[in-house]
């Protein structure tokens, strides 16, 4: 006795039925199936005939013409989708419409040479995955240009979308090398603007001048700019400008790591500059103070006993009047500027320290760094107060560069911009299936 299959009542049997929806686009009817290495798969739309936009008069078909789609890999080999797109006619001579071409956004969006769902899986692909256009592109078996096309399209439409980010209590800024031009390796920056409170990438603009962040505040409105209290910066001269001319109600903050790194600076512009007027060159293996160049740069409580007696020895050998002791004496007491949460405090120290700095026998690298910090001192006090760093706007130049890495650099700024939000901006992702492209 055969035993009958049992087969479920929905079952599609019509293999015309199958097709369709194996291709899984709504209203087509599959004409056709090319066997190949890149398959062709031929659809033409079921939609009604339409009306003159004009007029209102039944259309009549003038023509038909096949569009070429790259699709999604159709198990496990490329595919084409070839859209059979008709072109319609008004029958009215007096109309001035004459004839237009049907256009399904479903199918595909104007002027992408990729299907809709390809174009959306693309952008997925790499902007939430940082992965490569070429990388996509040789696994579609399409061209560069058709999947960044297709990722700027998209892409542009969902991270410029006005809900994306909110109210920014913290705003920072840091500047991060664009491309190099030409013969001469010309640099272009950008800057980017972050929400360091949440760690966000706001947005990217070209430059590392004044004009263009601030251009970018003023689009964001006075009622959005008077939400940021505190405006972190990394002792950047053309910033300082931004946050004192478009957000001034907002309390500066300077970071403490640059601010560190600055004293660092300085204590090493020092060292060299001893080393050279001693010796009369650069620094060398067996030279003092080339030896003690990295213990010059560590934390003061980080070197054991034995570190200090190192470093002392190397100075007195290497620093006849003193100058790289003063200096590393100068860099511990910034240092220390940071052992406490005082903000009064934190002033009057930091005053005090900057004059105390420019005294007339102090070396010439104490004397700008005291400079510096009498120029800064508010700034730099107010750590204390807001305890908010520039390290989410360091963070975000990390993601950017993972992006630049996986594209090899970039010579636009658009794409560059489209691509870094996508991965660093933390759009919506849920909206890329019904975001309309640009």
């Amino acid at each position: 006795m055969i035993r009958r299959r049992r087969l479920p009542a929905d079952l599609i049997t019509d293999p015309a039925k199958m097709c369709e929806v194996l291709v899984g686009l709504p209203d087509v009817e599959v004409l056709g199936v090319l066997d190949a290495p890149v398959a062709h798969i031929h659809v033409e739309s079921k939609t009604a005939r339409p009306q003159c936009p004009d007029c209102g008069a039944a259309a009549h078909l003038k023509d038909t013409r096949p569009v070429m789609l790259v699709d999604l890999p159709c198990f496990g080999r490329p595919t084409r989708l070839v859209w059979h797109k008709r072109r319609w006619r008004c029958p009215d001579v007096a109309c001035g419409r004459g004839s237009w071409t049907e256009e399904d956004a479903r199918i595909a969006a104007p002027r992408v040479a990729m299907s809709d769902r390809a174009g959306r899986w693309a952008t997925a692909q790499v902007g939430r995955c940082a992965r490569s256009v070429y990388e996509v592109a040789r696994e579609l078996d399409c061209d560069w240009h058709t999947v960044n096309d297709a990722v700027v399209a998209y892409g542009e439409a969902l991270v410029d979308d006005p809900d994306r980010f909110g109210i920014v209590a913290a705003l920072g800024m840091d500047e991060a090398l664009m491309v190099r031009r030409g013969p001469f390796h010309r640099q272009e920056f950008s800057t980017q603007i972050v929400d360091v409170g949440r760690g966000q990438l706001l947005d990217i603009v070209p430059g590392r001048s004044s004009a263009e962040p601030m251009a970018w505040l003023a689009e964001r409105g006075r009622t959005w700019r008077s939400q940021v209290r505190y405006a972190t910066l990394d002792l950047s001269g053309p910033y300082r400008k931004v946050f004192t001319v478009m957000v001034p109600d907002a309390t500066q903050v300077a970071d403490p790591f640059h601010v560190v790194k600055l004293a660092n600076f300085k204590l090493d512009e020092c060292r060299r500059r001893v080393q050279n007027e001693t010796l009369g060159h650069r620094g060398r293996k067996h030279d003092p103070l080339y030896r003690c160049r990295r213990l010059l740069i560590r934390a003061g409580e980080r070197l054991g006993e034995s570190g200090k007696e190192k470093l002392v020895g190397l100075l007195r050998a290497g620093d006849p009047h003193g100058d790289v002791a003063t200096m590393w004496e100068a860099k511990e007491a910034v240092r220390e500027l940071y052992g406490h949460a005082d903000p009064a405090l934190a002033l009057e120290w930091v005053t005090r320290l900057g004059r105390d700095l420019q005294d007339g026998d102090y070396p010439v690298e104490a004397r700008s760094l005291g400079r510096t910090l009498i120029r800064w001192r508010r700034q730099i006090a107010a750590w204390h107060e807001a305890q908010v760093t520039n390290g989410p706007s360091e963070g975000a130049n990390n993601l950017l560069k993972r992006v630049k890495r996986a594209a090899f650099g970039f010579r636009s700024f658009c794409h560059y911009r489209v691509r870094t939000l996508l991965y660093a901006g933390r759009p919506d992702w849920s909206l890329l299936a019904s975001v309309t492209p640009r």
